[in-house]
């Protein structure tokens, strides 16, 4: 019997990497959604898997959407606690502040 690529594993390895980048480069907020997306398809994967074992080649990018989504969730959701805080506590203004100087400095190089 030949084996086909287990359905879902793909997107959720992909969905795991995506999540860790927009973590990381766009507020955190993007990457908790896609993060729990990938978790998703994960588990939709390994449930085909467990159905029929024998037809698959295996869990291999599946598990590893998985833990990156779960690690692109723990960025994410870092990312929105600082973020949180800043707004918060008013130093939101500072920080902004302070990038708008750094980028005037590389900008007069």
């Amino acid at each position: 019997m030949e084996k086909h690529k287990l359905p879902h594993a793909q997107s959720a390895l992909i969905l795991g990497i995506v999540s860790i980048v927009t973590a990381c480069c766009c507020y955190g907020l993007p990457g908790l959604i896609i993060g729990f997306i990938g978790i998703n398809e994960a588990k939709k994967a390994q449930k085909t898997y467990n159905e029929n074992p024998e037809m698959y080649t295996g869990l291999g990018n599946a598990n590893t959407g998985r833990i990156t989504s779960i690690i692109g969730i723990a960025f994410g959701a870092l990312a929105v606690i600082y973020y949180i805080y800043l707004i918060s506590s008013g130093k939101w203004g500072e920080t902004m502040d302070q990038y708008k100087q750094i980028l005037e400095q590389y900008q007069n190089q």
